[in-house]
């Protein structure tokens, strides 16, 4: 149970991340149009209306919902069919880092190289868990 309650974690602070940005990206929104920065007839038929900040926080919100579904799903495999172990621990958690760190990145210097080397990370994390999940399924 410890090992997966230490799985699971991690996707739960995901989503307090990913709650984090979509309030972010609320708050953005409002103020925007609140000060004239977006006009509600331009948003309301291209979302490229919005100013580039704006833009900015809303497309790290939508990353949070790419690649992390990849790791919802295999997590939720990994626990239905009770492949709890060690490894999958750690690359849960490593997961979750590089996701805070290009969300970092992202909504601050938004530097593109770092940005693509983190995401690049995890990417390659949810395809380690992928096979990681595929050999024990395997080997099962």
């Amino acid at each position: 149970m410890l090992l997966t309650k230490l799985l699971l974690l991690p996707l739960v602070l995901h989503v307090l991340l990913t709650l984090y940005v979509g309030m972010k990206s609320l708050r953005a929104r409002i103020k925007s149009v609140r000060s004239g920065g977006a006009k509600m007839h331009e948003i309301a038929v291209d979302p490229s209306a919005w100013p580039n900040k704006v833009r900015l926080i809303g497309n790290n919100f939508d990353s949070q919902f790419d690649t992390p579904l990849m790791w919802y799903g295999v997590c939720t495999l990994v626990v239905v069919l009770k492949f709890e172990d060690m490894a999958f621990v750690v690359m849960s958690w490593a997961f979750l880092l590089s996701r805070i760190a290009h969300s970092y990145v992202h909504l601050n210097s938004n530097e593109v190289p770092t940005r693509m080397k983190l995401f690049l990370l995890g990417f390659f994390i949810n395809v380690a868990m992928w096979f990681w999940f595929a050999l024990k399924l395997m080997l099962a």
